[in-house]
């Protein structure tokens, strides 16, 4: 076992994987020789040759595109959008090419590649730097989407996707890259070097897609989180002292929709907690699915806790950020409903 970053754990799970299998190739902008913008392919131009890890024009759509033919000849790509915001004009190409291979082909092709992208704020990054546009991608049949919390799930869930035969949106919190965030801006954050999650297996292993983790076990309330707002979630936990459950949902398509309704079946309440804003957000998914299977489980009305539907602002961007205050008050209301 070592102690990674989720930075050193996904570097660590490409590395892996372009060592068993030549047919994976990385590539993006500044990917290859500067190694990413956050340093998460370091290295592997050097180790691996410009042939299989490379650096692209600024062209988010010709990136996609050109994976998605690469695909058709058998490689196997994994992109780098250099951060999530940067997607939209490569939107066409996943969705109307990427998630569509298989069916449009009769199952005679398949696109198997990752596309991979830094996603959500709290590093100051302003509108453009900051968004999380997560349920975009779960309205797409056809694709997968991920969302680790901890460099152990960054690196087995990689490698997964990587081994996965359809194309999957992996979305790395940013905020997360050196260490957990539990949503107070103004107290140190611990790095992974001192925290369990940060301690990671160096050989080959996967973490199945469509599995979520159960990250605390409790009675009282199941929280619902993904990436930076599992630690939020934790926090708001141990300064109220309710005893909620928590599941890390890792992958948002598939959903494990049985892990989650066993919890709200126990407890009989749901508080769901996302960065991305509130409309449309995937929250508004989680709690239709919850309604449906657990109506009469329900104790109280579904709450959902998310970023404000304006755009991600920078001067106030601590307001903006859902953290431990607004998911606590939330909490407090659920349990006396």
């Amino acid at each position: 076992m070592a102690r990674m970053t989720m930075i050193e754990a996904i570097r660590n799970a490409h590395d892996l994987a372009m060592g068993a299998d030549d047919k994976v190739v990385v590539f993006g902008e500044d990917v290859g020789y500067f190694g990413g913008v956050f340093r998460c392919t370091a290295g592997l131009q050097k180790k691996y040759g410009a042939s299989r890890c490379f650096d692209a024009p600024i062209n988010e759509s010709g990136i996609v595109g050109a994976a998605i033919g690469m695909t058709a000849y058998g490689l196997k790509p994994v992109v780098e959008i250099q951060f999530a915001d940067y997607v939209y004009p490569a939107y066409d190409q996943i969705v109307s090419e990427a998630a569509r291979m298989r069916h449009r082909s009769a199952g005679q092709f398949t696109c198997p590649m990752v596309i991979r992208m830094p996603t959500g704020g709290g590093i100051f990054g302003g509108q453009t730097h900051s968004q999380s546009p997560e349920a975009l991608f779960t309205h797409v049949s056809g694709l997968k989407v991920v969302v680790p919390s901890n460099p152990r799930d960054a690196k087995g869930l990689l490698l997964a996707a990587i081994e996965d035969p359809d194309p999957v949106i992996f979305l790395e919190p940013k905020r997360l890259y050196n260490g957990p965030f539990n949503g107070h801006h103004d107290q140190p954050v611990a790095p992974w070097k001192s925290h369990p999650l940060g301690e990671v297996d160096e050989g080959y292993f996967t973490v199945p897609l469509g599995k979520a983790e159960i990250r605390r076990e409790g009675s009282a309330v199941t929280i619902l989180a993904y990436g930076t707002m599992v630690y939020v979630a934790e926090a708001a936990v141990e300064e109220t002292g309710i005893d909620a459950e928590i599941i890390d949902l890792r992958t948002l398509l598939p959903l494990d929709i049985d892990t989650i309704t066993t919890s709200v079946k126990k407890t009989g309440r749901c508080v769901i907690i996302h960065e991305a804003t509130k409309t449309s957000g995937f929250g508004a998914e989680l709690s239709a699915q919850v309604q449906e299977a657990c109506f009469y489980h329900l104790e109280a009305p579904i709450t959902r806790v998310a970023g404000w539907d304006t755009p991600y602002p920078h001067a106030q961007e601590w307001a903006y950020f859902p953290g431990p205050e607004r998911l606590k008050r939330a909490l407090l209301a659920v349990m006396e409903g």
